[in-house]
């Protein structure tokens, strides 16, 4: 292999099973392949879309100008004006040439596991999942967590960008007025998703400015999507105390992530899980807020209006819709380094 990405593995079992036609050739290496995969193939003859049998990953099918197209969102058709036509199902495969589409069964799952923190992080809320846009799928999870977790105070915040629309559904639901009280740099990433510890505490510091007209002498509920590590969230919380918020309440769409992912998001290992092993008051103290409220599984469900059994909800309840290898590591496709 000339990479670490398992991109490249799929792309080599494909071209190397059997099978006289691409269809069959990737139905064969669906049946090798376990875990999460949406692809797009191009050949000289046809473009082929792919999802796993357990539906993991979205892909979706668009019409433009009687062309079709595949997108791992739905906000990406938007953005060419092009038509959604329907998601790609779990186990399928679509072929696309000069001919038109035709669908392959690929390989059959009893069960369905799409990611459920797409739908609270992932994934852009102008995407759709299940026909439902996902911007209004947030605004309800904030409405069940005002009504999970209530707290007296003088304003709703969100951390931007994607906790806007819970914090503005938990304003609603609570008659707490929303503000903007945190100003997102746009030149810095994601930064849970930073490689090391270091470049995600520079991320938090560079990447929001409070504002102290907004926040001084105010009881102050900040909704955000998740605490992974718990390394940046008590950033958020000081940067908030020293722009002059007298009481500082959290309130997280996610319930807590007690469990690793090991379907394509860089969260952390077990052991760098901050609700893997501390209470939910433990890490209310860790971050500096004054309460802490985590959205619980059934008011996540009840907020996207879709029954447990179409999601993985792995990463709070270790429940895997695929067998992890014990020793398993995020590094375990990286080479040595070369000496």
């Amino acid at each position: 292999f000339g990479t670490t990405t398992d991109s490249e593995v799929i792309g080599q079992l494909i071209a190397l099973s059997p099978g006289p036609t691409w269809v069959e050739k990737i139905r064969a290496a669906m049946a090798r392949l376990e875990g999460a995969y949406s692809l797009a193939l191009l050949t000289h003859e046809a473009l082929y879309a792919v999802r796993d049998p357990l539906g993991i990953r979205p892909l979706a099918l668009g019409r433009y100008n009687g062309s079709w197209l595949v997108a791992s969102e739905t906000c990406a058709l938007d953005h060419v004006g092009a038509e959604l036509v329907r998601e790609v199902e779990p186990g399928e495969i679509v072929e696309i040439d000069r001919n038109g589409l035709r669908s392959y069964l690929g390989r059959v799952s009893p069960r369905q596991a799409f990611c459920i923190f797409e739908l609270i992080y992932l994934a852009r809320p102008d995407s759709r999942f299940s026909g439902r846009l996902i911007y209004l799928m947030r605004e309800a999870m904030g409405a069940e967590l005002a009504r999970e977790h209530p707290v007296e105070a003088d304003l709703v915040t969100g951390v931007p960008d994607s906790a806007i629309p819970a914090a503005i559904g938990y304003a609603r639901a609570s008659g707490i007025p929303f503000r903007e009280a945190l100003i997102k740099n746009r030149y810095v990433g994601r930064t849970f998703i930073q490689p090391d510890q270091r470049m995600r505490a520079l991320g938090v510091q560079l990447k929001f400015n409070p504002l102290p007209e907004v926040l001084r002498g105010k009881r102050v509920v900040v909704v955000d999507d998740s605490i992974v590590r718990g390394t940046t969230t008590p950033r958020v919380v000081r940067l908030l105390r020293a722009a002059g918020a007298r009481e500082v309440h959290l309130r997280i769409c996610a319930p807590p992530i007690r469990w690793p992912c090991y379907y394509g998001v860089d969260m952390a290992t077990r052991e760098e899980l901050i609700a893997a092993h501390k209470s939910v008051a433990e890490v209310a103290a860790w971050t500096g807020a004054d309460s802490l409220g985590y959205l619980s599984v059934e008011g996540l469900l009840r907020a996207v209006g879709l029954s447990g059994s179409r999601f993985c909800l792995a990463c709070f309840t270790g429940d895997y819709p695929v067998p992890i290898p014990e020793a398993l590591g995020k590094y375990v496709l990286e080479a040595p380094a070369a000496r």
